[in-house]
């Protein structure tokens, strides 16, 4: 019998695509990029949300209650007045993983100077990882290259689903046992 997929929800955090001013591009970005890498059964949940820190705990909360593995959260990361993603994400959280956040912005730096005044992060609620991601579809590539690598190994720690990786495109690391 096959295990049950991993559930992974992917939240774009953006007032103007939730309005519909444009297309959401860093939802679509993040889900290929996963379909891309992940190679082991998966379900994708998608959703659109304003830049709004309680709209956004509650969207985490619930994917976390519906038992998603991964939540890869793009946008609302930077300095500006209603980017609030990383709070709403600390509001969430059991624990956080500082080192996904420092890894993606040197990556990062590696391609825009900018890239200091981003606030990407991880963290755990339960048997949930969440990574908060920018919402350049470009820099979610980045990011995701620089860290995911880790991403398998994290999720067996904490009971999540088991998921295995192209290792052409992110070879997962497990450490021998």
């Amino acid at each position: 019998m096959l295990p049950d997929p991993a559930l992974i929800a992917i939240l774009t955090v953006s007032d103007r695509a939730a309005q519909g001013v444009y297309e959401d591009q860093s939802g679509p970005a993040a889900e290929d990029w996963i379909r891309k890498t992940v190679i082991s059964p998966i379900r994708i949940l998608r959703q659109i949300l304003p830049d709004e820190r309680e709209g956004v705990a509650e969207a985490l909360r619930r994917f976390a209650g519906q038992g998603a593995d991964l939540v890869l959260i793009t946008g609302g990361t930077g300095p500006a007045p209603r980017d609030r993603t990383p709070e709403a994400l600390a509001d969430v959280i059991d624990f956080d993983l500082p080192g996904f956040g420092e890894e993606m912005r040197r990556a990062s730096l590696q391609e825009v100077p900018t890239a200091i005044l981003s606030r990407q992060g991880a963290g755990v609620r339960g048997q949930t990882l969440f990574i908060t991601l920018p919402g350049k579809p470009t820099a979610i590539a980045t990011c995701l290259d620089a860290v995911f690598t880790a991403v398998p190994y994290c999720l067996d720690l904490i009971g999540a689903a088991r998921i295995e990786t192209d290792p052409a495109c992110c070879p997962a690391f497990r450490p021998n046992k």
